[in-house]
Formats: structure tokens, C-alpha cells, sequence
């Protein structure tokens, strides 16, 4: 590469930090809570693209707080030991052999390589499960759907002990129920929107497998008021699989989170593009009578 090209590279990169200074600034020891999917974590560059981000977003002052998934995960290990996986709207029929699989692919596995992806990156990570110190306490969502739990109970000082402390919680969708005994298999949506509004989080990044809410033409609605998800519901320009997403928004904002953000974590950096440019990433949901977009 010639020099006059180098240098141009360069003062690209110094221009674009210096821009996202005043939205590091915005987020300085805000709690974000980041929903990592499973279709979103990719192969071992892309797992280390993530932790690199979730590392810088520390170093910069934000408290981040990973929740992930592992569907495809579970679904291989289940089809190794030959055991049938059934879905109802959505979400995984759980029986009990079932739900021993789940605990032991997302609190094992899956845990423990965002850990050691962000460890690698220069962060310090602990792994948790909402069994720790009762996390998450849960009931049975529906009957059909087996070990499915819905949060009652959190309990958020391990995560606030945690981040005082410069530590990345990262966190596996596994509960326990009000009998100590019963485990409970939690989407992965729904235990972060819970995580995130019992620390009342100034963010929730649903990092998924698509680029946001569509509306009728097509495009993505990049800006959204739980007034305008619910009409979109209704009207069904919202339909299938968003709405399950788009309710744990809803249900994220009730609780107290400031916003919430649908974007598409196949896409490189889509965390830093949400928090730290202009244009932001995906479709943000919050209050209509919050300040603009950004931020």
C-alpha cells in the first residue's frame, strides 16, 4: 500500500473516533444489555469480532452484560443423542431430558467460549447461569411447552457486584424455579429483556439473524414507539417470528429499560454501530417522548 493511501486510512480512523467521542460520552457507565444469539455468533472470527467489541465497550466506560443463546448448538448435541426437538410458537418443547441437554450445552459450551472470547480479547468475563445466586427465578410459561420458564424472581446483585468490579457478566438463558429442584429452560430473548429491566438498563441490543423491523415497503424502521409496534401488530405489518421479539421489547420498556434495539448481529461491529455512530444500526423501540434517536 502506497504511503498516500496509508495515511488516508489513518485519518479515516482518527475522524471516525473522533465522532464517536460524544456518543462514548452519552453511554459513559451505562449499563447495555446484549443479547447474543445463537445464529449471530458465526465461526471463530466472528466470536472474536464480538468479544473484541464488548471489550472496547468496557474499556470506554460502558457496563456491559451478555445474555446469549445456542439454539443451533442445542439442536446438534440433541440430534447426536437422538432426541426429537418440537416447537410451539416459537419456542422449544422441554422435557426433561431435554432440559438436561440445554443446561449443559449453554452453561458449558456455549458459556464458556464467550468467556474465553472476551478473556482473549483482553476483558475479564465470569460465566453465570440464572441458577447463580438465583438470578433468575422462574415459573412454568406454558404447559405445553414442558421446562419452559417464564422470570417471576431476579436477583441482580451478582450483576451489579460483578460490573462494580470491572468484570463482564455473561450469562446463560438456564433457571431455577421456586422449588430449588426443577430447572427451567429460558428463551434467550425473554431472560434478557428480564436481566435488562431489573437493572433497568439504559439499552437492550437484540443481536439476531435479521436487520430489524420491516415495515410495509419493505425497509427497516429504524425508529419506533411501543405505540407503533403495537399498531403494526395489529395491522399485521409485524407477523411470525418478530413478534415474539418485538413483545420482549415491549415488555423490556415496561420494566424500565430506556430502549431497546433489533439489529443484525451477522453484520461486523454492529454493536459499535449501534452506540456509536449517527445512524445507529437496526430498530430502535423506546418511549415517544424520549429525546431523538441519538440518543
Amino acid at each position: 500500500m502506497k504511503t498516500q493511501d496509508m495515511n488516508r486510512d489513518w485519518h479515516a480512523t482518527a475522524r471516525t473516533l473522533s465522532e464517536a467521542l460524544p456518543y462514548m460520552q452519552r453511554y459513559s457507565g451505562a449499563v447495555v444489555v446484549v443479547k447474543f444469539g445463537g445464529n449471530a455468533m458465526g465461526d471463530a472470527p466472528a466470536m472474536a469480532e464480538f468479544a473484541r467489541d464488548i471489550v472496547l465497550m468496557r474499556q470506554v466506560g460502558i457496563n456491559p452484560v451478555v445474555v446469549h443463546g445456542g439454539g443451533p448448538m442445542i439442536n446438534e448435541m440433541l440430534g447426536r443423542l437422538g432426541i426429537e426437538s418440537t416447537f410451539v410458537r416459537g419456542k422449544r418443547v422441554t422435557d426433561k431430558a431435554t432440559v438436561d441437554v440445554v443446561e449443559m450445552v449453554l452453561t458449558g459450551l456455549v458459556n464458556k467460549r464467550i468467556v474465553q472470547a472476551i478473556m482473549d480479547e483482553g476483558g475479564r468475563a465470569v460465566g453465570l447461569s440464572g441458577k447463580d445466586d438465583d438470578l433468575i427465578v422462574c415459573e412454568a410459561d406454558d404447559p405445553d411447552l414442558g421446562w419452559v420458564g417464564r422470570p417471576i424472581e431476579m436477583n441482580v446483585q451478582v450483576l451489579r457486584d460483578l460490573m462494580g468490579a470491572g468484570i463482564i457478566p455473561v450469562i446463560a438463558p438456564v433457571a431455577t424455579g421456586m422449588d430449588p429442584a426443577e430447572t427451567y429452560n429460558v428463551n434467550g430473548d425473554t431472560a434478557a429483556g428480564a436481566v435488562a429491566g431489573a437493572l433497568e438498563a439504559d439499552r437492550l441490543l437484540l443481536l439476531t439473524n435479521v436487520p430489524g423491523v420491516k415495515g410495509r415497503d419493505g425497509d427497516i424502521v429504524t425508529a419506533l414507539t411501543p405505540e407503533d409496534v403495537r399498531a403494526m401488530i395489529e395491522d399485521g405489518t409485524i407477523a411470525g417470528g418478530m413478534i415474539p421479539k418485538v413483545e420482549t421489547c415491549l415488555d423490556a420498556l415496561e420494566r424500565g429499560v430506556r430502549g431497546v434495539v433489533i439489529l443484525d448481529g451477522t453484520v461486523p461491529n454492529a454493536c459499535l454501530l449501534e452506540l456509536f455512530t449517527e445512524h445507529g444500526a437496526g430498530s430502535l423501540i423506546k418511549a415517544a417522548d424520549l429525546p431523538p434517536r441519538r440518543r
